[in-house]
């Protein structure tokens, strides 16, 4: 599936129907304080329009707060944003999850979520919680719900009972880690796949395939990485609290990969996280 995403603003439409931006600002690892607002305002000022965070970032008064401040201080709505968030292991359970999502709503300063996702899928939790986020999007608190971290086997188990077929899984995806067989299984399940850690977390800054295609382009590593998810149609949120990378990282809608380069990143595969095995995590 080729995006065709021509600009900063331009979305996939999701399986219900709701419009997600392509390429969004991440904020793990950001701490509450300064320059976490100076980041999400200066990314919308820029021109991004989705934000991702999670309870488990505790960042989340931050966000809201740089939010408040944006939709004041420049001529973007509320509407015009896509803003994300999680519901994290430990409230994972149909009334905890709908008691977690109030929190998180509450913190962030906002009357809905555009989109929440199950954080990571804890065994014999994460259907209950489904229940609570089918019943938060019935109830029209949310846009789209999602999940994240989830193998097809996951999904599978997911799909067995759902009401309501997640719109977005959101794990971890870059050239080490490609994952082929879930992106396929997501596309047949109208389930849009989204990368966290879409640079490895910096880990393929000197490879030397990446480095031959960048200096080809004249773009930076990051650039291309981006851009190739987006050739996959994969929606990416990359994290960076700098204002020229936030502005670099969205500068990736004027060159194109060709079907050569593609397979060469392609073959980069690995199957290596950097991040933890949804198979085998213990938090």
């Amino acid at each position: 599936m080729n995006t065709t995403a021509k600009h900063l603003q331009d979305t996939t439409v999701l399986n219900n129907g709701v419009a997600m931006p392509w390429l969004g600002l991440g904020v793990f690892k950001v701490e509450e304080g300064q320059e976490l607002i100076d980041a999400v305002k200066e990314a919308i000022r820029f021109g991004y329009r989705s934000i991702d965070t999670a309870a488990i970032y505790n960042n989340e008064r931050g966000v809201g707060q740089a939010i408040a401040e944006a939709l004041t201080e420049t001529p973007v709505s509320r509407e015009e944003l896509f803003i994300t968030s999680k519901v994290w292991n430990a409230d994972l359970g149909y009334e905890s999850t709908l008691a977690a999502f109030e929190t998180s709503l509450e913190k962030l300063g906002l009357d809905y979520l555009d989109l929440y996702l199950i954080h990571w899928p804890v065994k014999g939790k994460y259907k209950d919680a489904w229940r609570a986020l089918e019943q938060l999007y019935k109830a029209g608190r949310v846009r789209a719900i999602g999940v994240s971290n989830f193998h097809v086997h996951h999904l599978q188990d997911l799909l067995a009972d759902a009401e309501i077929v997640p719109m977005v899984n959101q794990v971890e995806l870059h050239p080490r880690l490609s994952q082929g067989e879930l992106i396929k299984f997501c596309a047949d399940n109208r389930i849009q796949i989204e990368a966290w850690s879409p640079l490895a977390q910096g880990q393929l800054l000197d490879d030397p395939t990446l480095q031959e295609i960048a200096a080809k382009h004249g773009k930076s590593i990051a650039q291309i990485i981006l851009r190739w998810d987006l050739q996959h149609g994969v929606v990416t949120i990359p994290k960076s609290t700098k204002a020229h990378r936030i502005a670099e990282n969205a500068s990736v809608f004027d060159f194109e990969l060709t079907a050569e380069e593609m397979a060469r990143i392609d073959g980069l595969n690995q199957n290596l996280r950097v991040g933890p095995d949804p198979d085998n995590f213990n938090f």
